[in-house]
Parts: C-alpha cells; sequence; structure tokens
C-alpha cells in the first residue's frame, strides 16, 4: 500500500459491547479489586458468546473514549516521573495513545446470558468495548519476556 493511501486511511469501528463498573476515573494504580461486567451491544447477538466459558482468560481491546485529542503524546516520562527515562509512547502503556487503544488479559469469572464479569480489566465505567478473543497458551510468548526496571517500579501498586 503506498503511504499516500495509509495517511488518508479512515477505519471505523462499532463497538461490541461496554463495560460495567464501579471505577469513574481513569486512576492508575489499584485496579486488582474492581469486578467488570462486559455487556454485550445491542447489535451483537448472544451467540457471539457461546462457549466462551470454556476459557479462563480473555484479550480485551477498547477505546479510551475520555482521552482528549489535545492530551495524546508519542514520548514522555511514564506517568511524568522524573526518575523513569524519557519513552516513546509506544515503548509503554498510557492511555493517551494515537489512537486511543488499550488491551488486557483479564480472568473471566462468569458468563450469564449476554454479560461476561471480568478481572483484570482496566477501563473504566462506560468504556467501548471494540474486540474480545479468547487467550490460547500457543499465542503467548516462547520466551522469557524482557522489560526494564522501571515497569516493576510503575506497576507495584497497579494490580492492588
Amino acid at each position: 500500500m503506498a503511504k499516500s493511501q495509509i495517511n488518508n486511511m479512515e477505519i471505523v469501528l462499532k463497538p461490541i459491547a461496554t463495560v460495567k463498573n464501579t471505577r469513574h476515573e481513569p486512576i492508575d494504580d489499584n485496579w486488582e479489586t474492581i469486578i467488570a461486567d462486559i455487556e454485550l451491544a445491542e447489535h451483537i447477538p448472544t451467540e457471539a458468546f457461546e462457549a466462551i466459558a470454556d476459557f479462563s482468560h480473555l484479550e480485551v481491546i477498547y477505546y479510551f473514549d475520555k482521552v482528549k485529542s489535545s492530551d495524546i503524546v508519542f514520548s514522555g516520562r511514564p506517568r511524568g516521573n522524573p526518575n523513569y527515562p524519557l519513552v516513546g509512547i509506544f515503548g509503554q502503556r498510557k492511555k493517551d495513545r494515537p489512537n486511543q487503544i488499550g488491551l488486557t488479559t483479564v480472568e473471566l469469572l462468569e458468563h450469564t446470558g449476554r454479560t461476561l464479569k471480568v478481572k483484570y480489566l482496566d477501563a473504566i465505567d462506560g468504556t467501548p468495548i471494540l474486540d474480545i478473543k479468547p487467550v490460547f497458551r500457543e499465542f503467548q510468548p516462547k520466551t522469557a519476556i524482557k522489560q526494564p526496571a522501571w515497569v516493576a517500579d510503575l506497576m507495584k501498586k497497579y494490580w492492588k
């Protein structure tokens, strides 16, 4: 595809579900206690969740709909912490991303009709869900995961 075609491409996505939980502000830490419901959108048939309970974990792709275009960044210190290095947006998981897309692996607790109850979904109440995929062991990394030391420091309170 030519460069001009990529720059002019428009992608339209329609949410397939919505997050329902008690978190209304995009706070960076303390997500472990948040249990979320993922409720299918009206245009998605219930059968889309058929056999999903056979899986323990799901990948949830969602849209940071509360991020303002003026907040989007391409680099910076994670959480503005001067002790962390300057990192490009694709070297961190900040919400203020060019396409405002989030991705999290969640634990599926329960499936009832048009609703999934999940743990470890770091999306606030009302967040639009773009897609859900089951986690396959075969798609997980085959080698050790490498990450800089600042990540462990940043994440120490995230799932508390």
